[in-house]
């Protein structure tokens, strides 16, 4: 499996607004660079380019979506690398072979797809692979 680059990082956050106002300054940035909600995956998302990478700040949209529950369990911090990859569902291939175990399978996002391998294979980290380009969403 080829790896193009490391795609983004999430950390998760109670409240987006006052982690937003903690993170700008810090990022150099007066705003994101991309902003969304994602109602399936529960979550309120600001993004911000560090080069070729995401910076992502998530909130939870509802006290039992899976940021609150990291929250919950773990504190705000670092939730989810994510990996660029050509084709998600071709690298879970590949990697399921080798007994990667993902939680559950593909999922749709913009033009592409992404997958979670369990933290558990991962040394308690929540890998992510996505093949979306997000070019559109660069300034």
């Amino acid at each position: 499996m080829k790896i193009n680059k490391v795609d983004h990082i999430c950390i998760a956050v109670k409240d987006l607004d006052q982690a937003r106002r903690i993170w700008e300054p810090v990022l150099g940035k007066s705003g994101p660079d991309d902003a969304y909600i994602d109602e399936p995956e529960k979550i309120k998302v600001v993004r911000y380019w560090i080069g070729e990478v995401g910076f992502e700040l998530m909130e939870s949209l509802t006290p039992d979506g899976d940021v609150a529950k990291f929250i919950e369990k773990n504190g705000e911090g670092v939730m989810v690398v994510s990996l660029n990859v050509a084709n998600t569902r071709e690298a879970m291939a590949e990697l399921e072979e080798k007994d990667y175990p993902f939680i559950g399978g593909a999922r749709p996002f913009r033009d592409g797809e992404f997958a979670f391998i369990h933290p558990k294979k991962m040394n308690g980290v929540l890998l992510e692979l996505i093949d979306d380009k997000g070019d559109d969403f660069r300034k």
